[in-house]
């Protein structure tokens, strides 16, 4: 028999990403296949062991859920009053289709039937508009079926964000992010737009000449605009040599009003990558924040993973940053790698949390198209991904002992548990830029390959993609930045939002 699926006939495009979305939620793992119209005969090597047939029409949707051999399993059908708008529309279609599939199943999911990536939309635009705490409560479990215990974590988060974010200026201030996409080696379940240091040594400063020559053209685009954080990431930014770093951060002290910065990060990252220089040039220049992200303080982990530290470099990195003097540090954790129990999330979150960063982000993996760990995952079929909510109630308790509290969040396709990305903060240790990029309040200048720049105009964003290959961003410099400057005068056509997740 070929590899099972679970097959979407519908009768026209609409909602799509939804529909597969909320299907991969249910069945983790199993591939999700969407048609328009009647599927053609599927290939030999695949057996769809359920179909969803999906039937718009003019004044109503139905839904059909068959088995293998064609027995319908389920219907529902739900009419529309004609004045009903799509967001409407949306919102029914996953209603219909969540109870269909937990009756089915028998699951709950914790996020209900959210497939977006910002669920703190939802309570911080009902914040906004003068709603409770309970009304809003009442308003997604009703809505959504999110659970209890998910509802109070996003309204509870929500509400740090509104009291973080109340001196940001949304119309004329503006976020930098600066990209890095170089990293000592390539994590399994990567997939940002990052390259080996090794391969593109001696093309660093190539990309450093462009980098610098796109940071002095896009600084005038935003003049008598206030820039209030700053955020180099990567890939990991201090790949790059003492004298690199020094450069960089001297062409953004020149080209950029710096003043009213609030905040200024930097990825740190990679403990392999951190050298007492690096981090004094980080320090000469008043960096505010670094991260210093081990993943996991289990060393079989690390080396599964491909990460080239042991766990002790990442102590010693963090306790030479603390000598340095730098009093905002964050640490990224993951759950649900490769081989990790709860007791392998458990030492890491004890171990982390002995160490007494500022803030931690605990990561659900997400494994992605682009990641070795899915382009190749026949070598990996033995391993085991666990995450549950047991697992991270664990992670969220022992940020609370040590003082931590949740102040973002975020969600990934394809995430281990369909759980969650948290970061946890002690007070006033929160990361503005973090919260910004999620609620999408403020325009955002980014730079480097695969930097995606969003202009927020109110309900309007407008963006502009730099390109993710290093070559082709070194060559193609010009066009990306007349790309900037088409959307910043108003050239580019935006999205307006149809949806506050």
């Amino acid at each position: 028999m070929g590899k099972k699926m679970f097959a979407v006939q519908l009768n026209k495009q609409d909602f799509e990403y939804d529909i597969h979305s909320l299907i991969r939620a249910f069945y983790p793992g199993m591939d999700v296949a969407v048609c328009m119209g009647e599927s053609e005969d599927h290939a030999k090597e695949t057996v769809p062991e359920h179909t969803l047939q999906v039937d718009y029409e003019e004044d109503s949707t139905t839904l059909t859920l068959l088995d293998a051999q064609g027995k319908t399993l389920a219907k529902e059908q739900r009419a529309f009053p004609q004045e009903t708008d799509r967001k409407e529309r949306k919102n029914v279609l996953k209603s219909m289709l969540y109870e269909m599939l937990r009756a089915y199943t028998g699951q709950e999911l914790p996020w209900g039937n959210l497939t977006g990536i910002r669920p703190v939309k939802i309570p911080m635009a009902l914040l906004e508009a003068g709603w409770t705490n309970p009304q809003i409560a009442e308003y997604m479990r009703k809505t959504y079926y999110t659970s209890n215990e998910k509802t109070a974590l996003a309204i509870m988060i929500a509400n740090r964000e509104r009291h973080i974010l109340k001196d940001i200026d949304y119309e004329n201030g503006y976020s930098l992010y600066v990209g890095i996409p170089f990293c000592p080696s390539i994590c399994l379940y990567c997939s940002f737009s990052s390259s080996p240091i090794g391969v593109w040594k001696s093309r660093v400063d190539d990309y450093l000449d462009a980098l610098c020559r796109e940071i002095e053209c896009s600084a005038k685009l935003y003049e008598g605009r206030q820039l209030q954080t700053i955020y180099i990431g990567g890939g990991t930014p201090t790949t790059l040599e003492p004298e690199q770093l020094d450069r960089l951060l001297h062409k953004i002290e020149a080209c950029f009003d710096c003043s009213h910065v609030l905040e200024f990060t930097v990825e740190a990252g990679r403990p392999d990558s951190i050298t007492r220089e690096k981090l004094q040039v980080l320090r000469d220049h008043d960096i505010s924040r670094i991260s210093i992200n081990p993943q996991t303080m289990n060393q079989r982990t690390l080396d599964i993973i491909g990460r080239r530290h042991t766990v002790e470099q990442t102590k010693e990195a963090f306790l030479l940053a603390r000598e340095l003097g730098f009093d905002n540090i964050n640490m990224d954790l993951i759950i649900g790698l490769p081989g990790e129990e709860y007791a392998d999330v458990e030492h890491t979150m004890r171990e982390v949390t002995a160490l007494d960063p500022d803030s931690i982000t605990v990561h659900s993996l997400a494994v992605k198209r682009a990641a070795r760990l899915n382009m190749f995952r026949d070598q990996y079929r033995e391993m085991t991904f666990t995450n549950n909510q047991q697992i991270m109630e664990m992670a969220a308790q022992l940020s609370y002992q040590t003082g931590h509290a949740p102040y973002y969040l975020y969600r990934q396709k394809n995430m281990a548990g369909n759980f969650e990305n948290v970061g946890y903060a002690k007070p006033e240790a929160a990361g503005i830029y973090n919260i910004l990029i999620m609620e999408e309040k403020q325009s955002i200048l980014a730079l480097g390959a695969g930097a995606v720049t969003k202009d927020v105009r109110g309900d309007l964003i407008t963006r502009s993609e730099n390109v993710k290959d290093i070559k082709h961003y070194i060559e193609r410099l010009d066009e990306m930045i007349q790309r900037k400057e088409e959307l910043v005068t108003g050239r580019v056509r935006g999205q307006s939002r149809d949806s506050v997740e």
